[in-house]
This record gives C-alpha cells, sequence and structure tokens, in this order.
C-alpha cells in the first residue's frame, strides 16, 4: 500500500476518502489557512469603481475568493447594487469554481480559462477575446498578488486593479505538518502530494524553521513528489524539487487517481 503525504487543507477530508478509497494510506498535513481581509478597503474601492463604470473587465480567480468579495462588498453595499453592477463589464472566470459562483449569483460569463487555468491561460484568453489597451482590468487575488500575470497585462496597456481578499498563513496548529515533515525524513512516506504553490512555500518554511531544511529536501527527492497543476509544479522546480508527476486534469481527484496508479513505477525507477 502506497503512503500518501498530502498537504492540503481546507479540503483534507475529501482528499484522505480519495487516497484511501484508491487504495492508498492518507496522512493529511494542512499547510496553509485563509484569512478574510475584513478590513479590506480595497475591494471596497473596487466596489466604488465598478458603480461608476470605471472597471471594464472583471477577473474571477477562485470561486473562495469570489465569496470573500461578496462578504465584503456587502458590509457598505447592496448585494443587487453589486451583482447589477458586473453585468456591464466583461466577465472572466479562470475555473469551474469561480464560474458555479457567477451561475449561482445570476451574473453572465463572457469568458472562461481553458484548463490547466493558469495564469498564462488566462492571458491568452483575454489577449484572444478582450482589448486590454487603456482598460481597466480588475483582477480578484487570491492569497498573494501574482506579478507575472500584473506585468503581462500592463505591457499590453492594460490598467491593472489587485481586488485582494484574503490572504494566506501557516495553521494555527502547526504540530500535524511538523510531524508530517519529520517523518518524511523517517522514510515514512512514498508520496507527497500537493495542491497549491503556497502549500510548498509553507512546507518549506516549516521544514526551515525546524533546521531540518536540507534533510527534508534530500528525502523529499527520494519519494514520489505529486504536483496537481502547471503552477505548483513550477514553484516545486523554482525551489530546485522537481515534480515527478502531474495529472491529465488539474483537479484533485485526476491527482489522486493517477498519482497512485503512476507512482509505483516512479519509485522503481527512483530506487534502481
Amino acid at each position: 500500500m502506497l503512503r500518501v503525504c498530502s498537504f492540503e487543507s481546507r479540503r483534507g477530508p475529501e482528499m484522505q476518502s480519495l487516497i484511501v478509497r484508491l487504495g492508498g494510506h492518507a496522512t493529511i498535513a494542512p499547510s496553509l489557512r485563509e484569512i478574510p481581509l475584513d478590513q479590506n478597503p480595497a475591494a471596497l474601492d473596487f466596489a466604488e469603481l465598478l458603480f461608476s463604470g470605471g472597471i471594464d473587465v472583471v477577473v474571477f480567480l477562485t470561486g473562495v475568493g469570489a465569496r470573500a468579495l461578496l462578504d465584503v462588498v456587502e458590509l457598505k453595499f447592496p448585494r443587487e447594487q453589486f451583482l447589477a453592477a458586473l453585468q456591464n463589464c466583461i466577465t472572466v472566470v479562470r475555473g469551474p469554481k469561480p464560474a458555479t459562483i457567477l451561475r449561482e449569483w445570476g451574473v453572465r460569463i463572457d469568458h472562461r480559462v481553458p484548463e490547466p487555468n493558469t495564469w498564462r491561460e488566462l492571458l491568452q484568453t483575454l489577449d484572444a477575446h478582450v482589448p486590454l489597451d487603456n482598460r481597466r482590468v480588475a483582477v480578484q487575488e487570491y492569497g498573494q498578488p501574482n506579478a507575472q500575470l500584473y506585468s503581462a497585462l500592463e505591457e499590453r496597456r492594460a490598467i491593472v486593479t489587485p481586488v485582494p481578499v484574503y490572504r494566506w498563513e501557516l495553521p494555527a496548529d502547526i504540530a500535524p505538518l511538523q510531524s508530517a515533515i519529520r517523518a518524511s525524513i523517517g522514510g515514512e512516506f512514498d508520496v507527497l502530494m500537493f495542491t497549491s504553490a503556497q502549500q510548498v512555500r509553507h512546507v518549506l518554511q516549516v521544514a526551515a524553521d525546524l533546521g531540518v531544511l536540507t534533510e527534508w529536501r534530500t528525502a523529499a527527492s527520494r519519494m514520489v513528489l505529486a504536483s496537481i497543476g502547471p503552477t505548483c509544479t513550477e514553484t516545486l522546480a523554482e525551489e530546485g524539487l522537481p515534480a515527478d508527476f502531474e495529472p491529465t486534469h488539474p483537479k484533485m481527484g485526476s491527482l489522486v487517481k493517477e498519482a497512485l496508479e503512476a507512482a509505483p513505477a516512479i519509485l522503481a525507477a527512483k530506487r534502481a
């Protein structure tokens, strides 16, 4: 039985169930938490600009972020006013989750970003369908600004308005994550599974704080590093940890199923 460590947080129980159902032994070590920005003048400034007709394009990057944005806006403005104003803009969704939220709201979706739903596909979608020159593009952020996306938009003479709605921090209790890092060094896992780039950063941060970063990197190189998609894979590569596996679709179910199928051959090659 393959021993899998996932660093999933919000959907940890679902991840555990998937791993077990597909024949693996699951360890879930939450690596982040989403902190809403309750005092969020940027989101309210965005709403006022939207109401005045000052926003041309609104990009929704995540479903959780879309809901959080509405929660903040509703602290000051009526929901109906916000949703009606969105109808006067070009709306772009990065993946299925924000699309679901906009459908719940009854807001028209003008363009959907294809898989694997990275900022590159987002940019290609905008290039193909949305004139950007001198148009104001509001981007609902998800934890931290995407400097590469903003730079590319500005190169196209777009006026970028970031809309932060939450940030990422370590879990309040990092003991399970610390334990998983030590267990990794002890050779207790076959597969390390990452579903976001921020998980990678936080695992490395906690390993460094424990004083075992070098040991963890060495141990990780002996295991299967499974990444949910290109952004996560790029972050692993930037940290000198090339991903061994990426699923055909950037979804949790595909990641677990396909990684467990591929892992035995990958491990055999590493141990040869």
